[in-house]
């Protein structure tokens, strides 16, 4: 069985002569309060335009789950996995949405947006 990592892998973009979306839900993440130490829970949107380069999937999985035991603040988490994936794919465009269930009555949104240069 794999274990959680933060080794994503990306294969080349089979049109990378046309802009087109990429979405892709995770309605499973999961990482630590870091003042609790509970148990939080999101669901990850991750919107992109590759240029050359598109996440292999089964390391994204992978990738998400290795925040799990680990405690991070909701922004410090949105922002580590944006500037993660916009270091490994340089994409021409690239929006994450953290949607954070209800703590104490509040639900918690973070998005982040990278708009290639």
């Amino acid at each position: 069985m794999k274990q959680p990592n933060r080794d994503l892998e990306w294969f080349a973009n089979p049109n990378p002569e046309r802009d087109y979306h990429i979405r892709i839900d995770s309605p499973e993440f999961s990482c630590l309060c870091p003042k609790t130490g509970q148990p939080d829970f999101a669901e990850i949107k991750l919107d992109y335009v590759p240029d050359q380069r598109c996440v292999e999937l089964k390391s994204l999985k992978l990738y998400y789950w290795s925040f799990r035991d680990e405690g991070c603040f909701h922004e410090a988490v949105t922002n580590r996995i944006a500037d993660d994936l916009i270091a490994l794919l340089q994409p021409r465009q690239l929006r994450i949405e953290a949607i954070f269930n209800v703590r104490g009555g509040i639900y918690t949104t973070i998005v982040v947006e990278h708009h290639a240069k």
